[in-house]
Formats: C-alpha cells, sequence, structure tokens
C-alpha cells in the first residue's frame, strides 16, 4: 500500500508542476533518492512518467491521458454509436460491436445484435483477446510499433483456434498490413465459424480511441459480402467521427 500511495503522490506532483529532476521529486515527496529512483524507474515502464534524458527530468507519461480519455469519452462515444450501430445491423443484418483497447485486450462498450438466430452473442463489458479479433488487431495496429511489441511479448497470446496468429513476430508482420489497409479482419481466429470486420473509431483529431466491428458467421460470408459490410462500416464510423467532433 506505501508503494502505491507513493505512486499516486508522483502522479498528483508531476500533475501540478512542470517537469521535475529525480533530486527534486524526491524532496518534495520526503522520499531517498534511490527509492525515489526506483519508482520513477517502474513508473516510466508502465508509461505513467515519461522521462527526458536530455534535460533529465520527469514528467507525466501518456498512459495518464489513455485513461483519462477512456474513462471521460466513454458515455458519450457509446450515446453516439449506438444509433449507427442499429442503422448498420439494418443494413448488414449482422450483429455490431463498439470496443476500445486496454492492454493486450478488446474492451465490448456496446453491442447491436443481429436479428439473425445463427449470430454472434456477445455482452457489454466482455473483455477478449485482442489478438485474436478483428477489433483488437486494428487497435493495436494504431499503436507505435515499439509500444505494440512492448505489449505482445509482456503477454500470453493462448491459440484459440488453429488460424489464431500467436508468434509476435508474425503478428506484428499482420498488424502492419492491417495498418496500411485501415481495418481488421479476424479470420475465424477467435471462433471457428465466425469472421468479424473492423474499423477503427477516430476523433476529430485523428486518434483512434475505439473500433467497430462487423461479425458474421462464416456461412453466410463471402467475398461481395465482406465488401459491402466494410463499406458499410467504414461510412458508419465516418459519420461518428463527425458527431463527436459536433459535440465539442
Amino acid at each position: 500500500m506505501k508503494s502505491a500511495d507513493r505512486a499516486l503522490a508522483v502522479l498528483e506532483l508531476l500533475a501540478g508542476s512542470e517537469p521535475l529532476r529525480l533530486v527534486d521529486v524526491a524532496a518534495a515527496l520526503g522520499m531517498p533518492r534511490s527509492s525515489a529512483s526506483t519508482l520513477l524507474r517502474t513508473m516510466a515502464r508502465r508509461r505513467f512518467v515519461a522521462y527526458d534524458p536530455g534535460g533529465r527530468r520527469y514528467r507525466l507519461g501518456p498512459r495518464v491521458r489513455e485513461l483519462a480519455r477512456a474513462d471521460d469519452g466513454a458515455d458519450d462515444l457509446v450515446a453516439l454509436a449506438q444509433p449507427l450501430m442499429d442503422r448498420l445491423v439494418d443494413v448488414t443484418g449482422e450483429t455490431v460491436q463498439l470496443a476500445r483497447l486496454e492492454g493486450v485486450e478488446s474492451v465490448y462498450l456496446a453491442i447491436s445484435e443481429s436479428p439473425q438466430p445463427m449470430k454472434l452473442v456477445s455482452e457489454v463489458g466482455r473483455r477478449l483477446h485482442a489478438h485474436a479479433t478483428g477489433v483488437g488487431k486494428v487497435l493495436l495496429a494504431q499503436l507505435d510499433e515499439a509500444e505494440a511489441e512492448r505489449r505482445l511479448r509482456a503477454a500470453t497470446l493462448p491459440r484459440l483456434t488453429p488460424r489464431t496468429i500467436v508468434d509476435v513476430d508474425e503478428l506484428l508482420a499482420h498488424l502492419r498490413e492491417t495498418r496500411a489497409r485501415d481495418y481488421g479482419a479476424d479470420e475465424e481466429e477467435y471462433l471457428l465459424g465466425c469472421r468479424c470486420l473492423a474499423v477503427p473509431v477516430r476523433d476529430p483529431d485523428g486518434e483512434a480511441i475505439a473500433a467497430m466491428c462487423v461479425s458474421i458467421p462464416t456461412p453466410r460470408y463471402d467475398e461481395e459480402v465482406g465488401r459491402r459490410a466494410l463499406a458499410a462500416l467504414r461510412a458508419a464510423c465516418d459519420e461518428l467521427t463527425r458527431r463527436l467532433a459536433e459535440r465539442r
């Protein structure tokens, strides 16, 4: 508990000041310099603080902003996305989901279910392995490649079907292809008999904040079905970005 308290104190200190040297952090928190150094290195490894080697100073890291955005924007995002997702179900006849990335997991924020008897069944709040899902892969592809590699190598990547990519080098190459075409695909990598197409949802600044996907049972899937679903999915995500801009 003492370490957790100290970590929170570091975040509060850096949030209220300019970048600080190690000696300044230690003095402000009344910590031995060696203890402060160990704590800051750990927080830097988890991206909660960032270190500038030129100025030898610490500041808040990108992970703090990522968590803040995820919490603050989720309700508005779902409220704006749900009508578009419902419309996408009408167009495609298939289940549509909205998810964001946390670590190496896809966390599902909203679902619009297909009216068909044979369909993907999921639930809001469910967490799936990102390396095996369309939404997860398209969001991993939006990360800096070094960060994506760090997350993937630190995680256990289970083989969920014979098609699941579990080799990190192969997966990174696949993510580069996903980034270039700007959509993700799950070719029965999470569940045999189900395919998925996913497109990133971008905020008005162009940053990927979530992804939307259409899940299609393999017996109903062919190249033309996939092409039409992807076009409708892109249009829905573009419209969502426009609505987010109007909310600003």
